[in-house]
């Protein structure tokens, strides 16, 4: 039997699955006609946004299949590249749209189950996320063992190459590693896109709504309160999902290519397929551990969403040992990659709950920084950020130091230093392994938030909004360590992805000898490029959201003074007006951080040739892993610090604390929800594209 088929049978239990939540999540109540009409404004707004991003998203993957097709008739990339491209912005778009659609449908649903306890309201958000968490993996599955069912069994099934097995599997393997491309462009439109409109929307709605006018968060007074809603899902339900989609299937990809090159041949290559399945079925399990009881605490509910994790992780440990064992027990180091990669994994969620949550010492003393004013918020904030990518970076190089040597690296030796490489690989998928589960965690954030702000404006009783308060605070940490994870594991997998570079040179033009040495010019250069680009792209992200939440402040100061009622509640505010204006932003802004995403690597091969990529992708890669990290956890803890507050502490809510508390969570909402994340799918996005353009940098280049 090919193991690769482990694949196919992996995604369509993963799928299975998927649908059944869903069933379970459309069976429940919609609760009153007031839930259901605010439910249907935030699902009709997402719609709207997703409809105009795919149209203009679309419109890019069309020249750039012309672009790539054109290339490869002139024989500098392989046929399947074009095709492959399409198929991997599809899937990666299909699984954010169905998690997007569920998400909009269960926000109403678990802000009703919530009436019935807390137990209920998690029940039906952890589900709905879930349904997000297990399309992203099903599908990216489906998407690689379609492909190589295809090449394997139709392609080369009357070529002469199949009758080599160790020929068929580099042709097959170097084929398939430029397939990430089209997710890696989908991730980015929609991280991006989705970020812009999201923060865009909460920063004009925080600024306007309780700074100037001094109303609560979710009030219905507040026009831009259906476009925060909206953004919840756009940014952090398909934004993420095709974010992790990527992460999922590049590193599978680098690991399949880097497996050959290691001389594993199809067993190799079969490994981390194989890995992904099992994963699976671990996440499935693990599901059934989460439950809560009624007043349960933030820490219990933590714990609850936790233990499914945890088992997952552990399931994957024994049953890998086995597999390992089975297919390669002369390999058996590598084992020991695949639980440096699970555990790194959750050291790195641990250390962004440690830096991002209020039930630990960094945030409280964030928190009480608002007493001296903004200024400090602002400062102390920054500080908590920088520190807190000390222990990810010593995580991700322990990591890569075991996975390495494990797996019986030896840089004196080309066949042994592959082995390590491949033994990095591994450990980014496994890491990557249970990510049905994981994804389903940080889904969960943005259903509760919007169940919150339903359960607010549909004026449900204070003990069901104490429930969704407690799972949205909830869904704020999951949110923050599954962007955590995120980025550690486009770390690991960007790492992989410049491995893949490499040995992609190499089987490309045989007798091209790298020159690695930092002192030559070429590498030295690209160093200097590749650790700027993160910067660059943070600012254009950041200015894009700055823009955008110029319009929505301005839009929202008008209703106020134009339509004489809202604040006393007699008079409904234009939601779509907001809704409509963040989408035009978002769409328009995101453009440029795109493009300088896939141009740059393009321009820094024909220039300075395959060494100085090399040092391009080093580059972008650091920088971009410990600013990404900074981001995301600065801005967290600012949003928490707040929420710390709000909860009654340093003088609670429209406090003197608050409101200085109030001004770092704005600076901060970019930073994690637009930026911070969209920087991890810039390095793996770079490195594919290097790989993708490959030929031409050998073909033409200037130095």
């Amino acid at each position: 039997m090919d193991l690769m088929l482990f694949g196919l049978i992996g995604s369509l239990m993963a799928l299975v699955f998927a649908f059944f939540m869903f069933k379970r999540v459309h069976s429940q109540s919609e609760g009153s006609e007031k839930m259901i009409k605010i439910s249907a404004l935030i699902r009709r707004g997402a719609s709207a946004y997703l409809k105009r991003q795919y149209k203009g998203v679309g419109m890019f993957f069309s020249v750039v299949f012309v672009i790539l097709l054109s290339l490869s008739i002139m024989g500098y990339l392989n046929h399947f590249i074009p095709f492959a491209f399409l198929t991997g912005g599809l899937f990666s778009g299909l699984s954010g749209y169905i998690g997007m659609k569920t998400a909009t449908m269960a926000n109403n649903r678990t802000a009703c189950a919530a009436q019935e306890g807390l137990n209920s309201g998690l029940k039906v958000a952890f589900s709905a996320g879930a349904v997000m968490g297990f399309v992203v993996v099903g599908l990216g599955l489906l998407d690689l063992s379609l492909w190589y069912t295809f090449l394997r069994y139709f392609w080369y099934a009357k070529v002469e190459v199949i009758k080599n097995e160790a020929l068929l599997m580099q042709h097959i393997s170097s084929n398939m590693l430029t397939f990430g491309m089209g997710a890696s462009c989908m991730a980015l439109f929609a991280r991006v896109g989705g970020g812009i409109f999201t923060k865009a929307a909460d920063v004009g709605a925080d600024l306007v709504g309780k700074v100037e006018a001094g109303i609560p968060e979710d009030d219905p007074r507040n026009p831009a309160v259906i476009a925060d809603n909206v953004g919840d899902n756009v940014g952090d339900v398909a934004g993420m999902g095709a974010d992790l989609y990527e992460s999922y299937v590049g590193s599978i990809l680098s690991s399949m290519a880097l497996a050959v090159s290691a001389g594993l041949g199809a067993k190799g290559m079969a490994i981390p397929v194989v890995l992904a399945s099992l994963g699976i079925m671990a996440s499935i399990f693990g599901t059934f551990f989460i439950k809560t009881k009624e007043k349960a605490s933030g820490k219990d509910l933590l714990k609850s969403l936790r233990l499914g994790t945890y088992i997952s992780a552990g399931v994957m440990a024994v049953v890998s040992f086995f597999v390992i064992k089975s297919l390669l027990p002369q390999y058996i180091g590598i084992f020991y990659g695949v639980i440096s990669g699970l555990i790194a994994g959750g050291l790195i969620g641990f250390t962004t709950e440690y830096y991002t949550s209020d039930t630990y010492k960094p945030v409280k003393e964030l928190a009480k920084t608002s007493e001296t004013g903004p200024a400090t918020v602002m400062i102390s904030g920054l500080a908590l950020g920088m520190r807190s990518t000390v222990w990810p970076v010593i995580i991700v190089g322990i990591t890569v130091l075991i996975s390495f040597f494990a797996c019986g690296g030896d840089i004196s030796n080309a066949l042994s230093f592959n082995r390590g490489l491949y033994g990095i690989g591994v450990a980014a998928v496994s890491m990557l392994s249970t990510l049905g589960i994981t994804l389903a965690t940080d889904a969960y954030g943005p259903i509760a938030d919007n169940a919150g702000g339903i359960a607010e404006m549909a004026g449900l009783g204070e003990e069901v909004r104490e429930r969704t308060d407690a799972l949205d605070s909830l869904g704020n940490t999951t949110a923050a360590t599954g962007k955590g994870f995120a980025i550690g594991s486009a770390a690991l997998t960007a790492l992989a992805l410049i491995a893949a570079y490499i040995s992609e040179i190499k089987n490309l033009a045989p007798t091209l000898r790298f020159n690695l040495n930092i002192t030559n010019p070429p590498v030295l250069v690209g160093l200097f490029i590749g650790a700027m680009i993160p910067f660059l792209f943070a600012a254009l992200t950041m200015e894009a959201v700055g823009k955008a939440a110029q319009s929505i402040v301005l839009e929202v100061r008008r209703q106020f003074k134009t339509f004489k009622g809202i604040l006393e509640g007699e008079t409904e505010p234009d939601y779509e007006a907001c809704v409509d204006l963040c989408t035009k932003s978002s769409q328009k802004l995101m453009v440029p951080p795109a493009i300088l995403a896939v141009v740059v690597p393009i321009i820094v091969g024909v220039i300075l040739g395959v060494n100085g990529v090399a040092g391009f992708l080093a580059g972008t890669t650091i920088t971009g892993f410990t600013l990404a990290v900074m981001m995301s956890n600065a801005g967290g803890a600012w949003d928490n610090a707040k929420k710390h507050i709000e909860a009654g502490n340093l003088g609670g809510k429209g406090s003197d604390c608050h409101k200085s508390a109030v001004v770092g969570d704005t600076v901060g909402d970019p930073f994690k929800d637009t930026s911070g994340p969209a920087i991890n799918i810039l390095i793996k996005l770079t490195s594919i594209v290097a790989i993708v353009f490959a030929g031409v940098t050998i073909a033409m280049h200037i130095f």
